[in-house]
């Protein structure tokens, strides 16, 4: 028999991988709503989970590849591959609106800008100054900082390791989860209580979940108004942190 569903559980990888995440995804949200009664974004701890899994499948199986490199969750391998993340990034710019940010006025245009920017000089200088020397890894660091969905955009762009990659992933997480956990505390001496202010905090910070759950802990009506800004702020920075700012980053690390 338990040959019998392992075999069932390999041919039929795809599927195997999206029970195994929505699994995951439903134990994270779970803890997220019990635990930390919505505090911490559900997909937070769900990232923090994959995270976990895959070190344990890399130290399993001795691979590069995480928990994909075990035959019967192989399908995991493509459903977190290039081709699904890019859909599901632009998925995600389709629920914004252009017209809407338009009408925010330049405040939110230049927060999106400086948001991306300032947070891609944060992690480059915790990747320099962790001893990375070369561009490739400083710029994909420091786009994880941005979100951790700019990281591996940007390290699969630039070709960085898997580990440097993986850092990136970290880097962004980390901050989500201080986003999540900070906003409600800040909202009122920053007067975070209207739709104006919420774009202009959602393009400033950006990741999504951070800005979803924080807001929501502040005010659940402002949370379209930053995410819609948050989702700009994840397309503005998979746009600049493999070109303009990578070049940058070579101008300062040739090597």
């Amino acid at each position: 028999m338990i040959d019998l569903l392992n075999q069932a559980f390999v041919k039929n990888g795809l599927l195997t991988g999206f029970v195994v995440v929505g699994g995951l995804m439903w134990f994270a949200y779970f803890l997220a709503d019990r635990l930390t009664r919505g505090r911490i974004h559900g997909s937070a701890i769900a990232v923090f989970g994959g995270l976990v899994l895959a070190y344990v499948g890399g130290r399993l199986t001795g691979g590069k590849n995480g928990l994909a490199d075990l035959p019967v969750f192989a399908g995991i391998g493509l459903l977190g591959g290039n081709m699904l993340r890019d859909f599901s990034i632009v998925a995600t710019a389709y629920g914004a609106s252009f017209d809407d940010l338009k009408k925010s006025g330049l405040p939110v245009v230049v927060a999106l800008f400086a948001g991306v920017i300032v947070s891609f000089l944060c992690g480059a200088a915790v990747a320099v100054a962790f001893g990375y020397r070369d561009a490739v890894s400083i710029a994909t660091i420091g786009a994880g900082a941005v979100t951790y969905i700019v990281g591996p955009v940007t390290g699969a762009a630039l070709g960085a390791t898997s580990e440097v990659i993986a850092l990136s992933i970290a880097a962004g997480l980390v901050k989500a989860i201080i986003v999540m956990i900070a906003t409600p505390l800040v909202a009122k001496v920053i007067g975070l209580d209207n739709p104006h202010t919420a774009m202009i905090y959602g393009g400033t910070v950006g990741t999504n979940s951070g800005v979803a759950a924080g807001l929501a802990a502040t005010d659940p009506k402002l949370v379209p108004y930053g995410v819609m800004a948050a989702t700009f702020y994840t397309g503005l920075g998979c746009l600049l942190a493999p070109s303009v700012l990578y070049l940058a980053t070579r101008l300062i690390f040739p090597h």
